[in-house]
């Protein structure tokens, strides 16, 4: 049986590191648009959601034909709010309105770097390993590997990250790691309502090549040079 995901594209008004972030002009037209238009090139997003508190960029989710059922709360729009709280409320909204859904696909407009068939494939690995989350994974570099990292513990001392007690010696012996990119992130309905968690107990990992995360007014303009050259 197909299973029913909803993409949540979250985008609040504010922003400390760049003013009105969301809608800046990159290359033309607004960041969020990016990710709009590839969510909606998506096969397998049954629908798209816009969760934002500001009018102006529920207007612009409205002009790019998208849904945006409700002017997301204050209180669920500060620098310091959660992303499952704002998939959290969403879920209990659509709940209320009988609307049913597998699982989320979270779309951060501030990492619009996706080839077009990313989400898709993102959501075909998601659906047949039946873990409770994916998502995307960049590779760190060899030089910031944990196994290679110190945290400082009180008194001058410091001690690995990893908790061993002695670095790995040479680079071949090193493990891969990876972060978050921040692309895409797909959770199943029922581990955001009974969990209170994005991720769950099992999660998948899709490797993507690194890509800008839209944080600061350096970052967007690395992300404009870019896109300018991917176009």
């Amino acid at each position: 049986m197909k299973k029913k995901i909803l993409a949540v594209i979250p985008a609040r008004g504010g922003s400390k590191g760049i003013p009105r972030k969301n809608l800046s002009l990159v290359n033309g037209k607004p960041l969020i648009e990016y990710t709009i238009e590839q969510a909606k090139a998506s096969e397998l997003l049954e629908d798209v959601i816009l969760s934002t508190d500001d009018s102006e960029i529920a207007e612009v989710g409205i002009s790019l034909d998208i849904n945006v059922p409700f002017i997301r709360p204050s209180e669920l729009a500060e620098d310091d709010t959660s992303t499952i709280d704002v998939l959290f409320h969403l879920c209990q909204f659509l709940a209320k309105q009988g609307r049913a859904f597998d699982a989320i696909c979270l779309l951060q407009p501030t990492s619009p770097q996706r080839p077009p068939d990313l989400i898709d494939k993102c959501i075909e690995r998601f659906m047949i390993s039946n873990s409770d989350s994916l998502v995307t994974l960049s590779e760190v570099s060899h030089g910031y590997n944990p196994s290679w990292q110190y945290v400082e513990v009180g008194n001058g001392r410091f001690e690995l990250v990893t908790g061993g007690v002695e670095p790995i010696p040479r680079r071949q012996l090193l493990k891969s790691t990876y972060i978050r990119d921040g692309r895409i992130y797909l959770s199943k309905v029922s581990t955001i309502l009974n969990c209170h968690s994005m991720f769950g107990s099992s999660l998948t990992g899709y490797v993507v090549e690194p890509g800008v995360n839209v944080d600061t007014p350096e970052d967007l303009e690395e992300l404009k040079k870019q896109l300018s050259r991917d176009f």
